[in-house]
């Protein structure tokens, strides 16, 4: 297969970027070349997201794409989309392999029996209840974990949980010795993801706390960051082993979704607006400087004026550092599909603007309020017009003109000088 060239596109989670880094170096392994997805290719993979139906139209366009480059060659379409809708996705021109979550790590073999079907035999698919880890490694500065998969909470308007399945996780041994590994490689910072990473170890007898703490006191890389976690998951011991901690980051994404208690209800989260109040106050307590980031829905159905109003109020109220703000999107086969009073798309548009301005209002608070602090900066590899970036601890963007000395380094700096994006600059002595 050494002649042959194949090229991946990942949307959504960084669960499906871990994942498709790790098909990545299966298909290396095997002497495939990799493309990139612009480029012409005899194998296109196209791992996809059902979040929203924005997403799910992009994954319909991806395959197009794909098709317009290569005629002849053949598509792979894997993940959400797959388990959802696998008759429309093999009905599209020019797809030849259709696997859902189960079947998307027998890929490789997948490929090689389109061309060369006589050798190969169907390889056995692992059971809907396997964990598969995987990780990204080809960003030398950082890697993406995947520790758990699935989700038992079955929220009124997702459909990761029949697209993914029930939650599951790696076992703590493995993660370690992944993380060791990733320090003899140079890899500075590990992100833990997963698609409800606060759920880590449930089946095994094992919790994410025991995780952390683990983490802790081994010997691994630098730094580590936890994604996004559930409210309801994320206790008072996990807090105060980050803000005790040299390793894990003062950064914390926890997904709010409403403000309103009623619309919450709803939506069937598991928490309300004072349970979520009380960890953000719990994490500014022990980290002042932390980064808190949420992930804010406007437009679910029956969201009333009023209601909107309460979750604006509820979060200008709350010392964030920045939202994910995106409007609600149908998806069948949900419990909020079958509900009465949708909101008008130019509602939701509405909303969603003024909660942006908000969210840029908060973020440009957040860097001015580390404006003259000390910090420890990860210096990343890219070079955009001369210039660099990277992240402190507390994931706020830091800017200086490139030097490859610095790629992968851990660089202690003061951050004065802030510009309007927001993001603070230094200059190339600052930066030594």
């Amino acid at each position: 297969m050494g002649n042959r060239s194949i090229a991946f596109h990942y949307f959504g989670c960084k669960v499906n970027f871990a994942e498709t880094s790790a098909l990545i170096r299966q298909f290396r392994e095997r002497g495939f070349q990799i493309r990139d997805f612009k480029e012409p290719a005899d194998v296109y993979v196209i791992s996809t997201c059902v979040v929203t139906a924005v997403a799910e139209k992009k994954c319909r366009a991806a395959i197009r794409q794909a098709h317009k480059l290569n005629s002849d060659g053949k598509i792979a379409v894997i993940g959400c989309f797959p388990e959802l809708s696998p008759g429309e996705l093999e009905n599209m021109e020019g797809v030849s392999i259709v696997l859902g979550h189960t079947g998307k790590f027998s890929l490789p073999e997948a490929v090689e029996n389109l061309f060369s079907p006589s050798d190969h035999k169907h390889p056995d698919l692992p059971a809907a209840t396997d964990f598969i880890p995987s990780w990204s490694f080809g960003d030398r500065t950082r890697s993406f974990l995947k520790i758990q998969d699935g989700c038992d909470y079955y929220c009124s308007y997702c459909t990761i949980p029949f697209a993914r399945g029930h939650s599951r996780s790696d076992k703590i041994e493995n993660i370690i010795r992944n993380a060791k590994e990733f320090a003899r490689a140079g890899i500075r910072e590990v992100v833990l993801t997963g698609v409800n990473i606060g759920d880590f170890g449930r089946h095994n007898n094992e919790s994410f706390l025991g995780l952390v703490q683990a983490l802790e006191c081994a010997d691994c890389v630098s730094r580590i960051r936890i994604s996004s976690i559930e409210p309801d998951l994320l206790n008072d011991e996990i807090i105060d082993l980050v803000g005790s901690s040299g390793k894990f980051m003062p950064h914390f994404h926890i997904p709010l979704q409403s403000g309103s208690d009623m619309v919450l209800k709803l939506m069937k989260r598991k928490y309300d607006t004072e349970l979520f109040a009380s960890r953000i106050r719990k994490i500014r307590d022990s980290l002042p400087l932390a980064c808190i980031a949420t992930d804010v829905m406007v437009g679910f159905p029956g969201e009333t004026d009023a209601n909107f109003r309460e979750t604006h109020e509820f979060i200008e109220g709350l010392e964030l550092s920045y939202m994910h703000v995106f409007s609600y999107s149908r998806r069948e086969n949900t419990l909020a599909a079958k509900m009465p009073e949708p909101v008008q798309d130019t509602v939701k548009k509405q909303r969603s603007q003024l909660l942006q301005r908000l969210s840029e209002k908060k973020k440009k608070a957040f860097y001015l309020k580390n404006k003259g602090s000390d910090a420890r900066v990860l210096f990343e590899g890219d070079n955009s017009d001369g210039f660099m970036h990277g992240f402190t601890e507390n994931y706020l963007k830091v800017r200086t003109k490139f030097d490859p000395e610095l790629v992968n380094k851990i660089v202690e700096v003061r951050l004065e000088e802030l510009d309007g994006k927001p993001e603070f600059f230094l200059n190339s002595e600052m930066a030594k």
